[in-house]
């Protein structure tokens, strides 16, 4: 994604760096909740303080470059990949809340049917970070893939709330939320896309 006219590549790496920690911190939470690892959840909330510090660490690189610019620099891309790091911190966050939920036991307690949806609510999570982190790293568009599966979330949500306790109708919100935030991020991607465009 980098020219000329873009953020430093320290700052891409960084953003890049960012979406794998998301992307392993959604899978070691819902596999300590589903599978019942206290000690995975627990590093999952642990690990989330690095990505706030590595959040809070490029925003202010990405500020010191906008402040540094003096109209030397296109801003939209800089301020494109400041808008998206609110979506991961928070995304993060999310899988922080499921993780806090699996040491506090909530796996063992679900139906075979919670755990299933659970299951595949964040294998599509995961395939939409996936994605996005894909698309930011070759500058591409999957935005309208990603509303497809974003919608594919909602539905499997829908299905939850009627049958399950609260806790884990709470599970497929937080899923839910994630999916909203990759889904916004490809926005954000593909608009950077065509800034870029000759």
């Amino acid at each position: 994604m980098s020219s000329d006219r873009e953020s430093p590549p320290d700052v891409e790496r960084g953003i890049q760096h960012l979406f794998d920690l998301v992307i392993e911190a959604l899978s070691l939470a819902t596999r300590a909740l589903l599978e019942g690892e206290v000690e995975i959840g627990e590093r999952v909330v642990s690990a989330d303080q690095v990505i706030d510090d590595l959040t809070s660490d490029l925003d202010q690189r990405i500020w010191l470059q906008i402040d540094r610019a003096a109209g030397s620099v296109e801003l939209k891309p800089l301020i494109g990949m400041l808008l998206m790091l609110s979506e991961m911190e928070r995304s993060a966050d999310l899988a922080e809340h499921i993780a806090r939920r699996a040491i506090a036991g909530l796996g063992g307690e679900m139906t075979a049917l919670s755990r299933a949806l659970i299951q595949r609510m964040s294998e599509v999570g995961l395939e939409m970070w996936g994605d996005a982190a894909g698309a930011f790293r070759d500058s591409s568009s999957i935005g309208a893939a990603l509303e497809e599966s974003d919608e594919e979330l909602e539905i499997a949500d829908g299905g939850m709330a009627n049958v399950h306790a609260v806790q884990v109708t709470m599970l497929a919100r937080f899923y839910e939320r994630l999916g909203d935030h990759a889904v916004n991020i490809a926005r954000r991607i593909e608009a950077l896309h065509r800034a870029q465009a000759p």
